[in-house]
């Protein structure tokens, strides 16, 4: 059976993500217009830094839980990897839609917000309930399709 648009580009974040250096959680991200792709992101250390698969994670050794003191991870999420890399090539993202393998986190929603992306499409969650309120409040659509 034909996968939906979603169901297609959702599913090829998660082969985006499998590049990700994390060693707590694998996030792959893309962001399309006219069902066309305009960036991809996953997370990791950024260019010319070393990754945690090499020299270990200061979050999972403060034993720091999923979603506190983002400020003390050495990578970048794919969210905010896919909208740089946009930015990066001339790329304007404005009224186009985020997949994501994850909810995403509330300086993701806020980068997606300031970036004009209209619509998010994830399927596993994230506890932070501040980025959907603040997706919400600022009017991107957003869709969980859990069953994926």
């Amino acid at each position: 059976m034909r996968p939906s648009w979603d169901e297609y580009f959702l599913e090829i974040t998660e082969l985006i993500k499998t590049r990700s250096t994390c060693l707590r959680r694998q996030v792959g991200a893309l962001i399309v217009k006219d069902k066309r792709i305009l960036a991809t992101g996953y997370n990791g250390a950024p260019s010319g830094c070393r990754h945690c698969l090499d020299i270990g994670c200061i979050r999972q050794e403060l034993n720091v839980p999923s979603g506190q003191r983002h400020e003390l991870c050495r990578g970048i999420h794919a969210e905010q990897n896919a909208i740089v890399q946009a930015a990066y090539s001339g790329t304007s993202v404005k009224g186009g839609t985020l997949y994501v393998t994850n909810q995403p986190c509330v300086l993701c929603a806020k980068m997606a917000i300031n970036a004009g992306i209209t619509k998010i499409v994830y399927k596993g969650d994230y506890p932070d309930r501040l980025a959907m309120e603040l997706l919400e409040e600022a009017g991107v659509e957003v869709i969980n399709i859990k069953n994926f």
